[in-house]
């Protein structure tokens, strides 16, 4: 028997389903840049995990779940190392959901060419994280927060958290 395994980009398609969870296959895998079958076989690993659950023959995020794994997984199953410094999108305490909470002049992107700001990268969670900062700016945010989870101190975490428990609903 297989062991089922999470991908990195589940994590950006249970944010965005959490958000939008009437989005077809299609519709999401547009949103996110990947293929249809990609966004399939990630609702199919959420469903497996228990992050996802089906209600009624209608899918939906088990929030509890994606909350708690988020909170105490998500920095050890997809740890984030902050590397060169580059022009990109930003991300972390830098992104859109803890900018106004956190004053720091050292930033942290997903490198990008079209990107806006200086800072050390990091890999995102999915290939095209960076323009969802156009497409799906309230994924976008979520996402940055994860980030924040993946690479930030106490205080950074502490307040990631916080804002995914307000927002991710």
């Amino acid at each position: 028997m297989k062991v089922v395994a999470l991908h990195p980009a589940d994590v950006v398609v249970a944010l965005r389903l959490l958000q939008h969870p009437d989005l077809s296959y299609a519709q999401l895998a547009a949103d996110l840049k990947i293929s249809s079958s990609t966004a399939h076989k990630a609702v199919r690993r959420l469903l497996n995990s228990g992050l996802m659950r089906e209600v009624d023959a209608e899918r939906r995020v088990n929030r509890h779940a994606l909350l708690a794994f988020l909170e105490h997984g998500v920095r050890y199953a997809f740890p984030a190392v902050l590397g060169p410094v580059a022009r990109g999108v930003p991300t972390s305490h830098s992104g859109p959901a803890l900018a106004a909470e956190i004053d720091s002049e050292e930033a942290v992107v997903w490198s990008d060419l079209g990107g806006t700001v200086v800072g050390a990268s990091i890999a995102p969670l999915l290939p095209d994280a960076g323009g969802l900062a156009t497409r799906c700016h309230d994924t976008y945010a979520l996402l940055t927060a994860v980030d924040a989870l993946r690479v930030g101190r106490v205080r950074e975490r502490q307040l990631a958290m916080t804002y995914l428990r307000k927002h991710a609903a």
